[in-house]
């Protein structure tokens, strides 16, 4: 009798990652095909239709499993968090769905409560964080940010969620990726009618369903949040000078290559011409630029080089959510807030 044949080995995961923004010029992916020594890096590209970009991705991954980062906030500040009546970040996502009027952007600090959170529509003399804080009946403007939007000892910080205005900011990158993308993903696998996909699962979101590579099971979607300041460190990359200027991606061109020699990936001739070139001249090179550093902090957890957990803390893992291979905490402790 002929023995059985061994199980076929486990696929390595499909791996992107898209750098979000408001503008759809600005959008940009960069993906890692997987291959029997490692992965193919490809040269960044549109996002395109938000709507349909996790169906396209099950497409280009052919069953295996993809693993997504995005440089958009998952997750609420514990504060915030503090007085929903959901379980959990998940369950928020769920029933926000049917509350449209929750991104809708306050003009005046009299509009902002919990139900909606996100301010300001535009500058105007006078605003704070913290009197927006106080309409959302919160103790501070700290209150405002989550952990990991806090900054540590070797990043500074992040913009916090519900706020808008000005350059550094991620409240209307998060209005437009959980609105456009993740809600109706969500909603059509509960309904089961996923259109491209044959009825799709619902992406998985990580930390909140788990450690991330326990998430990657053939066929699903699993989507973590980045957050190109963080990758860069995490990647052991320097950058001198701005991101802004093409001179200075492009002087980073050879530790780039190193970093994607040592994940056992190899770039594919597209993307040695970007990273040669500093991404282009025009506004969109700083994006391109992006979305290669997360897919490279993504494949480093692939890889196993840097953790797939967030840290044991309740809100953290049920609310909060967290950076995706970070391990740094913030660098002054946590106010009591909750």
């Amino acid at each position: 009798m002929t023995p059985p044949a061994p199980p076929a080995a486990p696929r390595r995961p499909f791996a992107a990652h898209a750098d979000w923004s408001t503008a759809p010029a600005k959008r940009w992916i960069a993906t890692a095909e997987p291959a029997a020594d490692g992965w193919r890096l490809a040269a960044p590209a549109p996002v395109g239709d938000v709507a349909t970009l996790l169906d396209r991705l099950r497409v280009a991954a052919a069953g295996a499993p993809v693993a997504l980062g995005v440089d958009f906030p998952l997750g609420l500040p514990r504060a915030f968090a503090a007085a929903r009546p959901e379980a959990d970040f998940p369950a928020f996502l769920a029933a926000v769905a049917e509350r449209p009027d929750f991104f809708s952007v306050c003009a005046e600090l009299a509009e902002v409560g919990p139900e909606r959170p996100f301010y300001p529509m535009r500058g105007r003399r006078g605003m704070t964080r913290a009197a927006h804080a106080a309409a959302l009946g919160l103790p501070g403007p700290e209150a405002l940010s989550r952990a990991c939007d806090r900054a540590t000892a070797r990043r500074p910080a992040g913009a916090p969620l519900f706020w808008t205005l000005g350059a550094n900011q991620t409240g209307k990158a998060a209005i437009a990726a959980w609105r456009g993308m993740l809600l109706p993903a969500l909603a059509a696998a509960a309904t089961g009618t996923a259109a491209a996909s044959g009825g799709a699962p619902a992406p998985r979101l990580w930390p909140f369903a788990g450690p991330f590579r326990s998430l990657l099971a053939p066929g699903a979607v699993a989507i973590a949040e980045t957050y190109p300041a963080e990758a860069l460190r995490q990647l052991g990359l320097r950058l001198t000078g701005s991101k802004r200027r093409q001179a200075d991606r492009a002087a980073l061109a050879g530790p780039l290559h190193a970093a994607i020699e040592a994940l056992g990936a190899q770039a594919e001739p597209g993307l040695d011409a970007a990273i040669g070139t500093g991404f282009g001249g025009d506004p969109a090179g700083e994006d391109r630029f992006d979305c290669l550093l997360g897919v490279l902090s993504v494949l480093a957890v692939l890889t196993g080089a840097r953790p797939d957990t967030a840290p044991a803390d309740p809100w953290i893992q049920r609310w909060e959510g967290w950076v995706l291979g970070q391990t740094d905490l913030p660098a002054r402790p946590w106010p009591a807030q909750v």
